[in-house]
Parts: structure tokens; sequence; C-alpha cells
């Protein structure tokens, strides 16, 4: 097989398609070890895209979290309630407050009572904070550009719907195995 072939010979490639199958084999599963190994690939790959993005994003004085909540600030207008970045970040609002915290401390962002409703306090993107995002914007959005630039226009469009799909199926990794849920064996 020649895909077989082209994921074995990558020497940077961990695992490999044997290593998959001989793990498969050792517990005998009936498990796809092509899948396996793909899935095996994609994780390496997050974390060495989360790595990376933390390089990336410590040059300009922040971290990967603190810059998705002031885009996702500037993309709503400048003011968002904390309960709501924490739903378009998807993460706890506990990670939330220490990202806000931080960002208060360094003058990108201030808690205010939200125009929308005084009773909740709102995070606001300040001139600064905005600044921040003006001058990073050109090499920041232009290294994005360069680490997808072997593909093409048609690949990339592949890609994206091929990472949309394996998306909605990592909840796999963190759902309970079916018939487990508060369940636990006497044996």
């Amino acid at each position: 097989m020649a895909n077989e072939t082209n994921i074995t010979n990558d020497i940077d490639a961990v695992p490999s398609l044997a290593q998959s199958k001989r793990q498969i084999d050792r517990y005998e599963l009936d498990i796809d070890a092509q899948a396996v190994l793909v899935a095996s690939r994609l994780m390496a790959a997050g974390a060495k895209l989360g790595h990376a993005s933390e390089i990336h994003f410590s040059r300009f004085g922040l971290s990967t979290g603190r810059y998705r909540l002031l885009a996702d600030l500037e993309d709503h207008e400048g003011e968002v309630l904390p309960s709501q970045l924490a739903e378009h970040l998807g993460v706890t609002r506990a990670t939330v407050t220490g990202l806000i915290d931080t960002l208060e401390r360094d003058g990108l962002v201030f808690r205010r009572s939200s125009s929308v409703d005084g009773r909740q306090k709102a995070v606001i993107l300040t001139e600064q904070g905005a600044r921040k995002l003006r001058d990073m914007a050109h090499e920041h959005f232009a290294r994005l550009e360069a680490m997808v630039g072997l593909l093409s226009i048609e690949e990339r469009s592949v890609f994206l719907d091929l990472l949309g799909r394996v998306t909605k199926g990592i909840s796999a990794l963190t759902d309970e195995p079916a018939g487990s849920k508060g369940h636990i064996s006497n044996e």
C-alpha cells in the first residue's frame, strides 16, 4: 500500500502504523490501526501546535488564552460579560477570571458595570489593548499564513472540512464510555 509506505517513512512520525498495529494486536482489539494512527498523530500535532502557539504569542507579551480573550472582546465591540467570554473561548469562568486579572493588570482590559445590565460586570477592551492587537496584526497573521503556506487553496478547503469533522469527534476522548456512568464494578 502506497499510503502506508508514505506514512511510515516520515522520520518524525510517532507512533508509526506498525506500532499502532502491534498495540492493537497485543490487546486483541478489533480496532482500525490507521484510525488510531491518525488520532495519535493529530494529538501529537495538537501538542506541538499548542507549544508553538505559546512561543508565538509570548513574542507579543501574551499567552494564547490572553490573545483569544482580547480578540473576542474586539470582535464583540469591546465589551463582553465574563460568562460570555468563557462560553466563546470554551473555558471555565475561573480560567477567564485569571486571564482578565492578568490583562487588567497589564492595562489591556478593565471591568465596569455592563451597559446592558448594570448589575453585572463587563470586561472592556482598553485603547492600549486595541493598540496591542493592531500592532501585532501584521506579524501574527503573516505567520499564520506561512504556517499553512505549503497547502494549496483547494487543500486548505479540504483540510477545513476534515478538521471540522474531526473536531466533532473530540468528545469521544472526553465523554464517559457507554454504560459506565457512575457504575463501578464490585468485582
